[in-house]
């Protein structure tokens, strides 16, 4: 009876350390910090420096050609939030930048600092959404994908 309960109490202790357990890619809390400076919603800054901070229709004069920033909107992911900032110039995207990627952890700074520049240039050089998945990093990519056709989308480029 003795060992019976011994048994008993010890699968016990060992069953609650193992649901207990956190790991590295819970993270702490789920907060994120940004990359590059700016907001958590889509707008677009004209070159004559208004910024419609709606929440994903925003407008840069209505015509496919237009200059300024665009700012995607929030792709909330399962690691954390993406968001991705255009720079517009006669209709095509001079500058993608990441303005927010998952990094509550040291493995999700690794894979975003590789795979952010490879999204980027792969962006610059659709000129559009459509573009690859990076290898190891397919929840960041996704969720790249989506904030930048926001922002496409924003800028209404085609």
């Amino acid at each position: 009876m003795r060992r019976i309960t011994i048994w008993l109490l010890s699968t016990v202790a060992a069953l609650v350390l193992l649901f207990s357990y956190k790991t590295s890619t819970m993270g702490a809390g789920g907060e994120s910090s940004a990359i590059a400076s700016g907001t958590e919603s889509a707008g677009v800054s004209t070159d004559s420096g208004t910024t419609d901070d709606s929440t994903g229709s925003s407008s840069s004069g209505g015509s496919s050609s237009g200059n300024g920033t665009v700012t995607g909107s929030v792709a909330q992911t399962r690691w954390g939030p993406v968001q991705v900032r255009i720079t517009v110039s006669n209709g095509k995207i001079t500058d993608v930048t990441a303005v927010q990627v998952p990094d509550n952890n040291h493995r999700d700074q690794e894979i975003n600092d590789y795979a952010v520049p490879i999204l980027q240039q792969e962006a610059l050089d659709a000129q559009s959404a459509q573009i690859d998945t990076v290898s190891g990093a397919t929840v960041t990519s996704d969720g790249y994908r989506e904030s930048l056709q926001s922002a496409i989308d924003a800028a209404h480029l085609k």
